[in-house]
């Protein structure tokens, strides 16, 4: 068995795939650390982990990301705020990552560490050692691969792919744009590496966290993402994480009506920006009202549907609000997510052949959203705010375009026939 290092950016998103990989390797007899955000210990130990707390300059709770990061919240959602986060949600904390994991190689001698892809100090890991002298480093794409390509507009301008050379050369224009727009951000990663002593390889920095570590495991399937003739021989797809179980939840007493044939749109604003349920969560019930379906409004928040219901002056008689839900039991009944576009929360999704309607705005959901369109498996509203009339056009749109079913169905086969924790495991094992 193998000594592995698991690691994450300290947020909820970023963690919890991390935590199901660890609780699967400790499984299987591996002796795994986790190196994560202090509000995981709990959740690490669960996964039969020993926890190591990252340094504070490396630590912040993304429950409260914007007292953490001032003048974050002055920015509006797009490039401004992106490069915000590039700069100091994701670059700043490289150095104290990367002298926590030597600190922590130095007791704990690993074969592996497996991080998220925006865990940076992993990559100044693979570039500071020879392989000889180092763990294999492998990245685990939580997001859509940022990787600059011949095949593929920049990431963030949510375009999709553009077959022939016509769309060759627009992709070569817009990465040579992008590339020279960027430089100022991958100046200023260069110079938090080179603080130290790490001189990181030419070219975009988006391509780091591909590139750089021997191996990258992408969570999706090859009919999700759009194809790169140019991936590295480390990329690979691997699929989906499952859920946990759920079994120990305890269900609603509304969960007999899943049943009582109504079509069933769940929808939600995922587990971090839902905390104005303005947003989505209410227009949506609001364009649902009076229609003869049962929208499911998980607000994954504790006073969430309280929240909702005061937005909302009450609830309409064909809406059901809860906190939190366990997915794995609830979209198996459900034939639409209404989404904000988590890459996630859209994967489980499509594991269970669920078709969306996707209105997201900031990080990476535009982008994720762009890929629902482009693979048909539902409708993307291009917009952060929707209004209830095109919630209501699209949701009808996709429970009656029978394609949207047929496109996510077979998306969850080839999801089915992927093991992200077999790959992982077959991995790991390969290194002994």
């Amino acid at each position: 068995m193998s000594r592995i290092i698991t690691t994450a950016m300290p947020a909820h998103g970023h963690t919890m795939p991390l935590l199901a990989v660890t609780a699967d390797l400790v499984a299987r007899g591996h002796e795994v650390v986790f190196l994560g955000g202090a509000r995981f210990a709990g959740a690490a130990e669960a996964a039969g982990a020993r926890f190591v707390a990252l340094p504070p300059e490396a630590d912040f709770d993304d429950r409260r990301i914007n007292d953490h990061f001032p003048g974050r919240s002055e920015l509006p959602p797009g490039p401004q705020r992106l490069v915000f986060d590039a700069k100091h949600i994701f670059t700043d904390p490289a150095p104290a990552q990367y002298r926590a994991l030597r600190e922590l190689l130095a007791g704990f001698p690993a074969e592996a560490v497996i991080s998220d892809s925006f865990f940076l100090g992993t990559q100044a890991l693979a570039v500071a050692h020879p392989k000889g002298e180092r763990p294999a480093v492998v990245n685990v794409g939580i997001t859509p691969p940022m990787m600059r390509s011949v095949d593929t507009a920049p990431f963030g301008l949510a375009l999709p792919p553009q077959p022939g050379e016509e769309g060759r050369a627009r992709n070569r224009a817009l990465n040579a744009e992008m590339e020279q727009r960027g430089e100022p951000l991958r100046q200023y990663a260069a110079e938090v590496f080179a603080s130290i002593g790490v001189t990181m390889p030419e070219g975009p920095r988006s391509n780091w966290a591909v590139t750089v570590p021997d191996h990258y495991l992408q969570l999706t399937v090859p009919g999700f993402e759009y194809p790169r003739s140019d991936a590295p021989a480390g990329f690979r797809f691997v699929g989906a994480l499952s859920t946990p179980a759920g079994a120990g939840n305890e269900l609603p007493d509304w969960w007999p009506e899943l049943e009582d044939g109504r079509p069933v749109v769940v929808v939600t604003q995922g587990t971090l920006a839902n905390d104005d349920l303005t947003e989505l969560v209410a227009p949506a019930v609001r364009a649902l009202a009076g229609r003869d379906v049962l929208v499911v409004a998980a607000t994954a928040r504790p006073d969430g549907p309280q929240e909702l219901a005061a937005v909302l002056g009450r609830l309409p008689a064909n809406c059901r609000a809860v906190g939190y839900v366990p997915f794995d039991r609830l979209l198996p009944h459900a034939d639409v997510l209404v989404s904000n576009g988590g890459y996630g929360g859209v994967q489980t999704a499509l594991r269970y052949g669920v078709p969306l309607v996707v209105a997201g705005a900031g990080e990476d959901k535009p982008e994720v959203a762009a890929r629902v369109r482009w693979s048909g498996v539902g409708v993307d509203l291009r917009t952060g705010r929707p209004s209830e009339a095109d919630l209501r056009t699209a949701v009808d749109q996709v429970l009656r375009g029978a394609d949207y079913r047929e496109r996510a169905e077979a998306l969850s086969a080839e999801l089915r026939a992927h093991s992200p924790f077999d790959a992982i495991a077959e991995l790991v094992a390969g290194l002994g």
